[in-house]
Order: structure tokens, then sequence, then C-alpha cells
């Protein structure tokens, strides 16, 4: 994990897990976590399956232009990761899998960013199933809650067994997913201009 505010959200979750899988849903409170609260949501599943937001952070649902409650936690994603999150979700739901994710989203506007997401399981039962993330910019651009996040595209991921991987004792390597789709289909606009200029975001292969 590179973002505090995704290590601190880790570290609480783990403190209230103790020796479990995972720590209830009724023991997570808000006034806990208050300096992480404006960039974390809550998952639940609903009867067909598919994750949804139960509850999302005003910084999270401003960022994304919109209230986010009761959305579906895959349409900001590009079709082809949409198959993944929904797999990385369902094990943190039936295998308390911890997940992080970091993602380039773009805007409305054309603009990318470099976000860090990490899901956490929540012992909700079988009929209650529950996770507990964030999203969590990795810098703050002045654009960003004003120009909403349209489209986002995985980077790299991590999928961590908390009851048998030591999260901060291994300096595990991240998966690299290669894109899946151009970056200008991510976005309304292939570039944005400046005076007689063309701009596309990207960057250098190695």
């Amino acid at each position: 994990m590179k973002h505090e505010g995704s290590v601190s959200l880790f570290q609480y979750w783990n403190r209230l897990r103790g020796k479990r899988h995972a720590p209830r849903r009724t023991e997570i409170e808000p006034a806990d976590i208050k300096a992480n609260l404006a960039d974390t949501f809550i998952l639940e599943q609903d009867a067909q399956g598919e994750a949804l937001y139960r509850l999302a952070g005003t910084r999270l649902c401003a960022a994304f232009g919109r209230e986010l409650k009761g959305a579906s936690f895959v349409e900001h994603w590009i079709e082809k990761d949409r198959r993944i999150l929904a797999r990385l979700v369902h094990g943190a739901f039936r295998l308390n899998n911890v997940v992080v994710v970091n993602f380039v989203g773009a805007s409305e506007g054309g603009r990318t960013n470099d976000f860090e997401m990490l899901i956490l399981p929540l012992d909700g039962g079988q009929q209650n199933m529950r996770a507990l993330g964030s999203i969590s910019a990795m810098e703050k651009p002045f654009w960003l809650g004003a120009d909403p996040i349209s489209q986002c595209r995985i980077q790299s991921l991590r999928i961590i067994d908390p009851t048998v991987d030591s999260i901060f004792l291994q300096n595990r390597p991240e998966v690299k997913v290669p894109p899946l789709a151009p970056v200008e289909a991510m976005s309304p606009e292939p570039g944005r201009r400046v005076r007689h200029l063309v701009v596309l975001e990207g960057g250098r292969e190695e």
C-alpha cells in the first residue's frame, strides 16, 4: 500500500479483527476513522450477487460527481475491468481476501489522476455480505471534485489472504495489468488542446 489513508484504514481493520478472518460490520465506528471517512465506502451484495455502494464518503462522491449510495460498484470501470473487479469483490465477500488496486481515473474533461483503492472484508454473515474500503487520490489536483471521474482503468493489483500473508512483513510484488483499452477511449475527448497543440495523456513505455 502506498497511500497513508490506505495504510491507516488497514491498520484499524486489522486491530479490530484480531485473530479472526474479519471484524463484524457492527464493530466499525465512523468516529474511529474520521480522518479517512470522506474517502471511505461500504459495499454490500444484492440479491443478484452484484456489489453496490451501501455508503460512500463525501469526498468520494464529489470525485465521481454524484451520490454513490445504491450505485453499482463497477459502473465507472472500463468494460474489461468490470469482470476483474467483480471477481475481486467476490473474493473479499466470500474468501476474506484483502484487495489493493492502483488505477487511473479519467474525468469527463479528459484529465487523469492516479488512485489507490483498498477493499477489506467484513463479517456480516452469509445473508449480509459487506466490505469496507477506501479510494484515495495519489495526488489532489485542483480540478478533482469539479471535473467528475467518469471511467477508471486498473494499473496494478494485489490480492492477499490475511490468514496466510503478513502484509507488512513481506514486500509482495504487484501484479501488473496491461492496458485493456486505449487511453483515448477512457474519456470523451482524445486529448486536451494547449494553444496549437493537442496533448495526449499517457507515458513512455520502459
